[in-house]
């Protein structure tokens, strides 16, 4: 049995910090305390908690549960042993989960029972999932593999916290598990092989972390293998940071390009930095180590994460080592205590700042966290409400609202991936968004005109909130129990309806021309905007509190969305303007979800369903896809086998298409 890798601490232990020694972290004891046969606790005396990565955690909890497991089958063993996993947190999920399995086995469009094999099929070869070697017998053991739970774990490793709702997927990937019973009626439920690639031996010799997942992993010194955490939201401490950066020594020419893409990148998804102020400040201390504003904690902050963003989500796009963004980072957080006692505005933006980086880099806090602690702080301060904005002068007003309406896309995008309540509710909101004009347009006393015919810089930013407001309505009044217990089934329909009208009348209405910025920017490509159309449909049309059963119809609309958002993204793919970063894995593997559960869900005859949905090869490119991903992420490996086990599966069942 291959031993697990040293976990560690993201905090020193109490003795080292004590006396100010360095430590190596390691968990349960470092080694200083076992050299010194000493008792060694990362436990903090005053709030009485520990700060462990998760991984350590999630190790615990395997081990806790494997312990379980074996117990009770030396206790009770006529147990058996097919149960379904249960998990205390998972509530809720699970009762929709029984009333969507309900929905499933009783609907006129979707049956239970086993298809039709093809006609030269053999019961055996054809249908088993799991081929026993020679002189070996097929042991019944339970397995944790499932759609589920990697799903569950790849979204939870972002989060760092428990709870999956239904907009997240989670509830579609128990289901998808469920059907795919009819791939292998000769067993109690579907297995998935290992991986199936060349480097399968390879893989065998190392450790498990399949379910010890990172999201990012770093190739890089290894003074920089423990990114600084943010232990206290107010305590920051970087003790272990040796501070040898400083802008002079940067080449002006990758300063520049680094920012070019933040302004292109980040910029158009979240403005809430004023471009040429920033550039001004940045260059003025960059020539000048002593300009009165290289004392500013705030600026040195705001220069060093917008550094650190413009490389990370260089490096999500072309796949390069996050060493350089690491390092921005980490002399980002030197100045973060003191950049939090600039005010409140400051401190909202330098926690939202922190958002836009663990996008694409999970470092410090998790990105729900930091996104709840923003919008408290916002709707404190009253951003939400229009009245706050009249006494303002017109320039510091557009901007505020930038910074607020940033914080909403934020705060949709983290929720609706990971199934939970918005911080900020629609109904609250009474300020009315930025204005879709350009910088140098605002002044103080008010906004000037102008004779451009082209879109503004906020024409795309002003676009993307909009479908930010789209998705808010879809999870409030699609994955929403509540809502839904309320719809009659022509409400309902009428509810799906009109949304999807909405999510087309958006597409439709694009910015044109886009803005020719940056050639590796994802979302200055039509591509991007038909990719975020299709996940769209996906999350209105696949099963819901709103629509747990659904008919041929829908059926149809969710396999050709699920089928053309891999299409678009592996268009962008192969353009090499694609981002792989943990929320666009999440994306992609609930669209291989949703194929692999209208492909075996919606006829008996799959081979009529398949020739119809090219399925099959729609898996095949979301494999394809996966193999990049899995260069920054454990999961994305352990998906690709499940996806390529499928795609396996339902191969038998293809017949030769015409006009293909």
């Amino acid at each position: 049995m291959m031993l697990e890798p040293a976990a560690r601490s993201e905090n020193s232990c109490k003795r080292c910090h004590r006396r100010k020694k360095r430590c190596d972290k390691t968990l349960p004891q470092c080694h200083a305390c076992q050299h010194a046969k000493v008792a060694c606790s990362f436990l903090d005396d005053e709030a009485q908690v520990a700060s462990y990565p998760i991984a350590y955690v999630r190790q615990l909890e395997r081990r806790v549960k494997d312990l379980e497991q074996r117990l009770a089958s030396a206790l009770t063993p006529q147990t058996s042993q097919n149960e379904p996993s249960a998990f205390a947190w998972d509530h809720d999920t699970e009762a929709h989960l029984s009333d969507l399995g309900t929905a499933f086995l009783h609907s006129d469009s979707v049956t239970n029972h086993s298809p039709p094999l093809p006609c030269d099929a053999n019961p055996v070869s054809n249908f088993d999932p799991l081929p026993v070697s020679p002189g070996k017998a097929r042991v019944s053991a339970p397995r944790t593999d499932s759609l589920a739970e990697e799903l569950r774990l790849l979204s939870l490793e972002a989060a760092a916290e428990r709870y999956l709702g239904s907009s997240s997927g989670l509830s579609l990937a128990k289901l998808t598990q469920t059907v795919l019973q009819r791939l292998s009626p000769d067993q109690d439920g579907f297995v998935f092989d290992g991986e199936s690639d060349d480097n399968q031996q390879s893989h065998e010799s190392e450790p498990d972390t399949s379910s010890n997942l990172n999201p990012i992993f770093f190739e890089m010194h290894p003074s920089l293998a423990s990114p600084l955490p943010l232990n206290s939201l107010l305590g920051n401490t970087a003790e272990d940071f040796e501070d040898s950066m400083a802008l002079s020594l940067l080449d002006p020419s990758h300063i520049s390009y680094i920012l070019e893409f933040y302004f292109a990148h980040s910029h158009t998804l979240y403005p809430m930095i004023r471009k040429c102020e920033f550039e001004a400040v940045l260059w003025g201390i960059y020539a000048d180590p002593l300009d009165p504003l290289a004392q500013s904690p705030l600026w040195q902050f705001r220069i060093w994460m917008v550094l650190a963003i413009g490389s990370t989500t260089y490096c999500s796009v072309s796949l390069m080592d996050e060493t350089e963004s690491v390092q921005f980072f980490n002399k980002a957080m030197t100045y973060f205590e003191s950049a939090m006692g600039c005010g409140d505005l400051a401190g909202l933006e330098v926690l939202m700042l922190q958002v836009s980086y663990s996008f694409f880099n999970k470092i410090g806090p998790n990105t729900w966290f930091l996104v709840g602690v923003a919008a408290r702080m916002a709707t404190g301060m009253g951003l939400h409400t229009a009245e706050v904005y009249q006494s303002l002068a017109v320039d510091a007003a557009e901007q505020q609202k930038r910074i607020f309406f940033c914080l909403y896309m934020m705060d949709r995008v983290v929720s609706l991936a990971l199934g939970r309540p918005f911080a900020i509710q629609d109904d609250d909101i009474t300020v009315e968004p930025f204005s879709d004009v350009d910088d140098q347009n605002i002044k103080p006393d008010g906004i000037t005109s102008t004779i451009n015919l082209e879109p503004s810089t906020m024409a795309v930013p002003l676009h993307i909130l909009a479908l930010r407001r789209i998705a808010s309505d879809i999870g409030t009044q699609v994955h929403s129990p509540k809502f839904s217990r309320q719809q009659s089934p022509e409400a309902r329909e009428e509810t799906l309806q009109s949304l999807h009208k909405r999510l087309l009348n958006w597409r439709r209405s694009m910015p044109f021309p886009l803005p020719d910025l940056q050639s590796k920017v994802p979302h200055l490509c039509t591509s991007w905007f038909d990719l975020n159309y299709y996940t769209h449909v996906i999350m209105l049309y696949r099963p819901s509190p709103l629509s747990p059963s659904l008919d041929l119809a829908k059926m149809k609309i969710l396999a050709e969305a699920s089928g053309m958002a891999i299409r678009q993204a592996i268009n962008m793919h192969r353009q090499r303007r694609f981002a792989y970063n943990w929320l666009n894995l999440v994306a992609i593997f609930n669209s291989a979800l949703s194929l692999m559960y209208t492909s075996t869900a919606q006829a008996d005859d799959i081979s009529l369903v398949l020739d119809h949905a090219r399925a099959v090869d729609d898996l095949e490119l979301a494999v394809e896809l996966l193999e990049a991903f899995s260069t920054k992420f454990s999961s994305a490996k352990k998906i690709q086998g499940m996806i390529r086990t499928v795609s396996a599966k339902l191969k038998v069942y293809t017949v030769p298409a015409v006009g293909y």
